[in-house]
């Protein structure tokens, strides 16, 4: 076992992956930062793993708190299979985080890792004590909308391109693009121990589950209001995957929520100003 000096010393690029075993399934999950009493568990995006979390934003936040990233069910460097529906996946997370032994945690869920963080919250609201939404929506409901013609299209691509994540996460401004490139090299930072690209069934099931998030069944929207924790919802100005008038929705409706909008900026918005939105989620988990 590694002690907490140790740990804090570790970074993203440098922390070893540990395996925990929990309902049939081995979850993947690197932990280190500073010790905090509760620590900040990061719920990932579609067709993310591990090694898809910026080493800037982690590592920042970090220097302050105990950090985990996890693979869930079928992703990465974890064993089973991916769920196709929203709230299955949120229980993988719960399962995950009880197995660790923490009868409290943070939550931060990025696009589809803030739809499962949604329905963590409401099915343990117990479990959370404060959650960050970031470049996420809730789900199908009134005035809500979605991600710009042609964006699904490239979201699903079999192989996603450097310019694909450049499209989707980021502004087609010279200086948002300079920016998406430089959180491309940051990516590559982890030398070893690496997550291997998702599969196509895991794709396949991801997707589905989006459909059903968006589409109705499984939406988090009309439930809003349940949510009590303090919440930090954040995106760019011109999300073009989860567009931004949706985080502006969810601020409106979630009864304890902070909207922070980034200029110049889309869905990869915590990766364009890493240093910016570290600021900002120490600023929250610390009030």
């Amino acid at each position: 076992m590694i002690n907490q000096e140790a740990l804090s010393a570790l970074t993203a690029e440098t922390v070893p992956t540990s395996y925990v075993e929990a309902g049939g399934i081995t979850f993947a999950y690197r932990k280190f930062g500073a010790e905090s009493e509760v620590p900040l568990v990061f719920c990932q995006r579609y067709r993310g793993t591990m090694d898809d979390w910026d080493p800037a934003v982690v590592n920042g936040i970090a220097k302050e708190r105990t950090v985990i990233l996890f693979d869930s069910a079928g992703v990465g460097l974890s064993t089973g299979v991916t769920p196709n529906s929203v709230p299955d996946m949120a229980d993988y997370a719960i399962t995950f985080i009880e197995t660790l032994g923490f009868k409290q945690v943070d939550l931060i869920g990025f696009s589809m890792g803030g739809m499962v963080a949604q329905h963590v919250t409401l099915k343990r609201p117990d479990l959370v004590r404060r959650l960050i939404l970031a470049g996420t929506g809730p789900g199908a409901g009134e005035d809500t909308v979605r991600s710009r013609n042609g964006v699904f299209e490239v979201m699903t691509t079999p192989v996603n391109e450097d310019k694909d994540f450049l499209f989707l996460f980021f502004e087609p401004t010279e200086t948002s693009q300079a920016k998406g490139r430089e959180y491309l090299e940051r990516l590559q930072w982890r030398k070893t121990d690496r997550a291997p690209l998702v599969t196509a069934e895991t794709i396949k099931a991801q997707t589905q589950a989006l459909i059903g998030f968006a589409a109705g069944p499984d939406t988090a929207y009309p439930r809003l209001a349940e949510i009590k924790q303090p919440v930090l919802v954040a995106n760019g100005d011109n999300d073009i995957m989860a567009p931004t008038i949706n985080s502006f929705i969810m601020s409106q409706h979630i009864p304890n929520a902070q909207l922070i909008l980034y200029p110049d900026s889309g869905h990869g918005f915590l990766f364009q100003y890493p240093e910016r939105f570290v600021l900002h989620v120490s600023a929250f988990l610390s009030e």
